[in-house]
């Protein structure tokens, strides 16, 4: 029972430093884009996660319905994301499957990560730019 224990501690232990690694490499940026490829095989929702150095995180849901092209579905993106970052942020389309996000004005850099999909089918790419 012991060793199962020590096993178990250090597990977590392991868990933690990687945690925090993977936080301490963050490396904010002022624009960002997010590619979208193939379709939504179901319907369901993808979470982006924006988060402005020194501020408040955002998770943004957006839902997106089964059949749902990669324009599509960059389109609702940046509908979503529009509504829910307001000002600082100034959010569009480009090549009509990518959805750019940069900061304006005194907004400070940011990190988009991937928080969640239920979505099958659909390829999402997000990078630095």
């Amino acid at each position: 029972m012991h060793r199962i224990r020590t096993r178990l501690t250090a597990i977590a232990a392991i868990v933690c430093v990687c945690s925090l690694a993977a936080a301490a490499h963050a490396d904010p940026a002022s624009k960002w884009r997010v590619s979208f490829s193939s379709r939504a095989d179901n319907d369901g929702a993808l979470t982006l996660h924006i988060a402005p150095e020194g501020g408040a995180a955002v998770d943004v849901e957006t839902k997106i319905t089964a059949k749902s092209s990669a324009d599509k579905v960059a389109k609702t993106v940046r509908d979503s994301l529009r509504v829910s970052l307001g000002e600082g942020y100034h959010v569009e389309t480009d090549d009509g499957e990518d959805v750019v996000i940069k900061r304006e004005g005194k907004t400070p850099k940011f990190d988009v990560t991937l928080a969640n999909s239920t979505l099958t089918g659909l390829v999402v790419k997000i990078r630095k730019e």
